[in-house]
């Protein structure tokens, strides 16, 4: 019995260790992409237009509950310099609580300037946020279909950085990259920036160079009217309705086209529990997505095969988190199981998988770091710890995420909880106040500090047998699980 449980361990973390193996694979692969891509041009061209074809433009805002942002927000909008007589503003407010009248005067006092901005609201969420982008697509007199959520803040020429792509008849999606308002707000936010740029970087302009599928990230970009009816119109099925309408307008041959330089800055969660959420929604969106839509991704006879199997690998992205989450929880047995039976020693060696993929990771966001830093020594001594700081917390969150998941694959349906915005600077320690962030501390919380004990257990395990890698990977481990719990029982208090 012990020895069939010892294989079954030995299975399984095998199976994740190859998995996060194929796609670090993928990952590199982007990379080399990038680099092509960036080497073989300078900057995107820009199209140009004259000032009497621009086309009529709806900017489609969707709001709920944001009494912090909504005036930035609207005050931002309305600095857009485009013709006003092709522009229409929707402010789609699915608020309930007093920000509903505050949003109502402020786009009264925006009127008496001239801008054609209308308020529309339902008496239910049904759909949540694409039920309201489909709402405001009833009355959209716009060609085109620009999106921002309320946190963002877009350049006064944003349209005219993104409009001209659409002479090209067979693009259907502009997508600009995020930036970060509050990178520099805490480690924390800090962590999450260093993530989400690589994301902007590599993995978007790596997969549109050559064709493969890319997605629209619910905000900071802008749509063709007849794409998005073309492609099903918005669908609230899953928590990540972004990816979903990307995916079926891609399967219908719409192009995407997506602008690096072009950076539109936004409010990162500074509060665990807000980036919590966030986290659960985007990854439990990406299985659902997986469920819903990989079929239709392999059958695609339209599309090419290495674009088919980067689409598989993409919307496999958040499952990733579960299998780091069973090789960070096998890792401990498996380090016993080296020692104590040696005769599967030569299986485990498959380990190194892990390592090869943490070199590719590695890789990868350092180009991004650099791009984004700027290279030399210095830069790449201050990436190091940066590197591991944020894997580690990565590691952190996998058992939040890994939940997210599995339900996202079980098909286990659950509401669209927005992040709470707070409208703060990149000013460090600024106080935070926002009544919409729930202060209970979560159930997730007590199996985290469980799992930091455990892997402070493995620790002085990996001490014992000398296994120094091991210990230096539980150490990760538990400084990640150990800083999640630390700053969920902060938020708590």
């Amino acid at each position: 019995m012990e020895v069939v449980l010892v294989y079954i361990v030995v299975v399984i973390y095998i199976i994740a260790l190859l998995m996060i193996f194929i796609y670090s694979i993928a990952q590199l692969n982007l990379l080399l992409n990038y680099l092509s891509a960036t080497t073989n041009r300078l900057k995107d061209s820009y199209p140009e237009i004259k000032s009497t074809q621009y086309p009529n433009v709806t900017i489609q805002l969707p709001v709920y509950n944001e009494l912090y942002v909504i005036d930035r927000l609207l005050d931002c909008i309305a600095a857009i310099d485009y013709p006003h007589e092709r522009l229409q503003i929707q402010v789609l407010d699915d608020s309930t609580d007093e920000s509903l009248e505050q949003t109502r005067l402020k786009i009264e006092k925006l009127r008496i300037t001239g801008l054609d901005i209308v308020h529309v609201t339902r008496t239910d969420r049904n759909g949540f946020k694409a039920g309201a982008l489909k709402e405001g697509l009833k009355f959209a007199t716009g060609d085109l279909i620009a999106i921002f959520d309320a946190d963002f803040m877009p350049a006064s020429d944003w349209l005219k950085k993104t409009v001209p792509f659409f002479v090209d008849p067979e693009i259907g999606v502009v997508q600009t990259r995020w930036g970060h308002l509050n990178r520099n707000y805490s480690f924390l936010t800090k962590v999450q920036a260093f993530a989400l740029d690589a994301h902007f970087t590599i993995e978007q302009v790596g997969r549109n160079s050559k064709g493969h599928f890319i997605n629209f990230n619910g905000t900071a970009g802008i749509w063709r009217k007849e794409c998005i009816i073309d492609a099903g119109n918005w669908e609230g099925d899953t928590l990540t309705e972004d990816l979903d309408l990307s995916y079926r307008a891609q399967l219908r041959n719409w192009k995407f086209k997506y602008l690096e330089e072009v950076e539109t800055p936004a409010e990162l969660p500074v509060l665990i529990s807000a980036a919590r959420s966030q986290q659960f929604r985007w990854n439990k969106g990406g299985a659902e997505n997986f469920r819903k839509t990989a079929a239709s991704v392999v059958r695609a006879r339209n599309i090419d095969w290495r674009s088919r199997v980067h689409g598989i690998l993409h919307l496999l992205n958040s499952s990733m988190f579960l299998f780091a989450f069973i090789i960070a929880i096998l890792s401990i047995p498996v380090m016993f199981i080296q020692h104590y039976y040696p005769e599967f020693k030569p299986v485990l060696k498959l380990t190194g998988f892990f390592l090869v993929s943490s070199v590719i990771l590695f890789l990868t966001y350092w180009i991004t770091f650099k791009r984004i830093k700027g290279g030399g020594f210095l830069s790449f001594l201050s990436y190091i710890p940066m590197f591991f700081g944020f894997f580690a917390v990565a590691l952190g969150f996998s058992l939040n995420n890994s939940i997210a998941v599995i339900q996202g694959h079980l098909g286990k349906r659950s509401s669209f909880v927005r992040t709470p915005k707070f409208n703060l600077s990149g000013k460090k320690d600024t106080p935070v106040k926002n009544k919409y962030i729930s202060r209970r501390l979560p159930g997730i919380s007590i199996p985290e500090m469980i799992l930091t004990a455990y892997f402070l257990f493995g620790i002085l395990g990996a001490w014992q047998l000398s296994n120094y890698g091991m210990m230096f990977f539980s150490g990760m481990l538990c400084f990640g699980f150990g800083f999640v719990t630390y700053l969920t029982i902060k938020n708590a208090s």
